[in-house]
């Protein structure tokens, strides 16, 4: 108990995947959850990890508010000193198309359920003034996603709730950091029916290099942390566009069928 324990959703791939590995190298004991079977096999590779300590895996809902309990649950009482809330959803094609209940996945994924799982953690660091919070956001959140309409909205309510919540804790020792990245080269696109478009199809970022700057920025406490310099250069341009133009822009990148092959 000697080590600090931090808690990684959406950790079977990817970023969240590239997060907990380095919690373990970082001497973090684990408690690392997803929505599928792959996340035993993360928790075995971490396992394997040189030094590594305890590595617990929950294969859970966490759009559901039952399996958000069932995290908070798993912990057992153990003070968490990191929470990483990185699992999402993606969904690609025109919001008409799509059907209501994926919509509502995504919805209760990447908003519901990270909002009830940061209240619940958030007040257990509260009372102890101790901790340390990573939201995944991204820089979607600054651009009308047209053809990815309802994640982009998303990640729009995650950046503004990780720079609201930081402000409320500012007299605290708790600091809540957002990582906004670009596109990364995960199965989200594929996950999302989106390998039929420009973005889905383009070089993306290294996963592994956006974990990295993500815990490196969380460590100093800083308030957030946008990965890659053409990502930077992207959200300050998002920052003085008009949306409507944003909107259209977006339209190039998600649109089915805007692959260039």
């Amino acid at each position: 108990m000697d080590r600090p324990f931090a808690i990684v959703t959406g950790a079977s791939t990817g970023i969240g995947y590239e997060l907990a590995r380095i919690c373990v190298r970082e001497g973090f004991d684990l408690l690392i959850a997803a929505d599928e079977p792959e996340i035993e096999t993360a928790a075995a590779s971490l396992r394997g990890e040189p030094d590594a300590g305890t590595v617990e895996a929950l294969h859970v809902d966490l759009a559901m508010q039952e399996g958000i309990e069932q995290l908070y649950a798993a912990a057992k009482g153990r003070a968490i000193d990191v929470l990483m809330a990185n699992a999402g959803r993606g969904l690609g094609h025109a919001f008409l198309d799509q059907e209501l209940a994926r919509i509502r996945d995504v919805i209760d994924t990447n908003v519901t359920g990270t909002t009830s799982l940061l209240h619940k953690v958030g007040n257990d660091m509260r009372r102890r003034n101790r901790g340390r919070i990573l939201i995944t956001g991204s820089i979607a959140g600054f651009t009308p996603g047209s053809f990815q309409a309802v994640y982009n909205a998303s990640k729009a309510y995650l950046n503004s709730l990780s720079f609201a919540l930081r402000e409320e804790l500012r007299d605290t020792a708790i600091t809540v950091t957002c990582l906004m990245p670009g596109a990364t080269e995960t199965a989200f696109f594929e996950r999302a029916d989106m390998l039929d478009t420009k973005v889905g199809t383009q070089d993306k970022d290294d996963p592994a290099m956006v974990a990295r700057q993500g815990f490196d920025a969380m460590m100093k406490g800083e308030g957030d942390i946008v990965t890659g310099l053409k990502n930077k250069i992207q959200s300050a341009v998002a920052n003085v566009t008009p949306a409507e133009m944003l909107a259209k822009q977006h339209r190039k990148m998600a649109e089915p069928g805007s692959a260039e092959h």
